[in-house]
């Protein structure tokens, strides 16, 4: 009997170790995943009923919380909401949160490590804890130019501040507006959800970052002039075989210039002639001499295929692998299965445009605690050298000459020289095409760097890219 009751005892001590073991897993180690579940409705409710941090930009909110009636004490409102949506994101009792409303959880709602001492103080004076707000990087009236010039189409305007990585802008069409998904009309917000969800222009993704990324055309000729130049086989000088259509190995399809454009004219030419006229077959060429891993690692050098957080968390850009030459030669050009964010391709003119030193792209300003003590601030972060100064250099001026003397002529800014470069992306079958112009002003003193991409333009307004570009850059050197 004796011996039946140790058995007992002894499962029972087992069991009780476990169960402790089990709740000291819970508490200490899944306590934030569990908190930040989108399913846990208790913590929805907490943080529904604290009065949550703001989201500004330019000093001014663009996210905030007030009180609200009913279950929950706050209710989060949106100021220009489809300005910013993609950036903000939304704060809902239903489907959680996205955007900064996410990504800066802790610190809008008064979670993080860094905001321990008030939480304690907040509790001992029997007071609510309130978050912290989170400054922005963008500024207000390039929000909401990019926003305006988008608006109607598909598609993402990205401004960078070159020599610190600022993001200045970030829209991207179509968007939403984030006060529907905050509502209290539970049923009007689930109705909602299904109609952006099951919307084909995908409104809830924010394009500059994600979704299905865009083939970046002849925006990457720039890494192609960059990986020719590196290699010391080309220089400026440089003769390069410029045929009207290019015959591909090991296939019976050409690559063609443009028909009827300035590339026609000439049988040759140099690196200036081929950027400034966007000719494709000198870069097809440049691409199969070089070979795919010294263009692979050119591209790398500029962000393809690393990890970045802003603090959202952005899509890798892709440059294929395991090519043939008719595979490189056409991804020399951005077609293919090249895949890039228009913030990676704002960060190759950025790079260039600061001497070759890719600066980290950032969206946050300052995080401010309730009694507006400062809590993080930006710091301006070197990501990596992308190519040298002498190299920057050099690509800097046929991109000023791509916009003085080429295609790109649309981007001059009165009184400034500009650098740009255009891109015309074929996609699908039906003769559609993404509008690209990605370039820095002023070229001596680059004070922006700027990515624009239209979705399914028509053939006539293939440079549609080029003139938004332009505006962005005269509000910034004019404003």
């Amino acid at each position: 009997m004796n011996r039946a009751i140790r058995h007992v005892w002894v499962a029972a001590v087992a069991l009780f170790a476990v169960l402790l073991l089990a709740l000291t897993f819970i508490m200490f180690f899944q306590q934030r995943s569990l908190a930040a579940n989108a399913w846990n409705t208790r913590a929805l409710y907490e943080q529904f009923g604290r009065d949550r941090g703001s989201i500004l930009a330019g000093g001014e909110e663009v996210a905030y919380s007030v009180p609200a009636d009913g279950d929950y004490a706050y209710q989060r409102e949106y100021r220009d909401g489809e300005a910013y949506a993609p950036l903000t994101g939304y704060f809902s009792p239903i489907y959680g949160s996205t955007g900064l409303e996410s990504a800066m959880g802790e610190q809008l709602s008064g979670e993080s490590d860094s905001q321990f001492y008030d939480r304690v103080m907040a509790t001992l004076s029997g007071n609510q804890p309130t978050g912290a707000s989170v400054e922005m990087t963008v500024d207000p009236q390039l929000q909401e130019l990019a926003a305006s010039l988008l608006e109607g189409r598909n598609g993402s305007i990205v401004a960078l501040e070159p020599s610190t990585g600022r993001i200045l802008a970030m829209a991207s069409s179509p968007s939403f507006d984030p006060n529907e998904m905050s509502s209290r009309d539970s049923a009007g917000v689930i109705e909602t959800a299904q109609r952006l969800n099951g919307d084909p222009n995908q409104p809830l993704v924010n394009r500059a970052i994600g979704g299905d990324l865009y083939s970046p055309a002849s925006t990457f000729k720039i890494v192609d002039t960059v990986a020719a130049l590196e290699s010391g086989e080309y220089d400026t000088d440089t003769v390069i075989p410029n045929p009207q259509d290019l015959e591909l190995p090991n296939t019976n399809i050409p690559l063609p210039n443009y028909v009827g454009g300035p590339c026609a004219s000439r049988t040759e030419a140099d690196l200036e002639f081929a950027l400034n006229n966007s000719c494709n077959t000198p870069f097809a060429q440049i691409a199969m001499d070089l070979g795919q891993d010294r263009i692979r690692e050119t591209a790398e050098n500029f962000g393809y295929g690393q990890d970045l957080s802003i603090p959202l968390n952005v899509s890798h850009s892709t440059f294929p692998t395991d090519l043939d030459d008719a595979s490189l030669a056409m991804s020399a050009i951005g077609q293919y299965d090249v895949r890039s964010t228009p913030l990676q391709v704002a960060m190759i003119s950025s790079a260039i445009a600061n001497d070759g030193v890719l600066m980290r792209p950032n969206l946050i300003e300052e995080v401010r605690s309730s009694d507006l003590s400062v809590i993080d601030s930006f710091q301006a972060e070197q990501m990596q050298r992308s190519t040298s100064s002498d190299v920057a250099g050099t690509v800097k001026d046929l991109m000023v000459s791509a916009v003085d003397n080429g295609i790109a002529s649309g981007a001059q800014v009165p009184g400034y020289s500009v650098a740009g470069k255009t891109g015309t992306a074929e996609v699908g079958t039906a003769g559609s095409t993404d509008s690209w112009f990605t370039g820095f002003a002023p070229a001596d003193d680059p004070q922006v760097a700027i990515a624009v991409v239209y979705e399914d333009v028509e053939p006539g307004a293939a440079s549609l890219a080029t003139p938004s570009a332009q505006q962005m850059m005269e509000a910034v050197l004019n404003g």
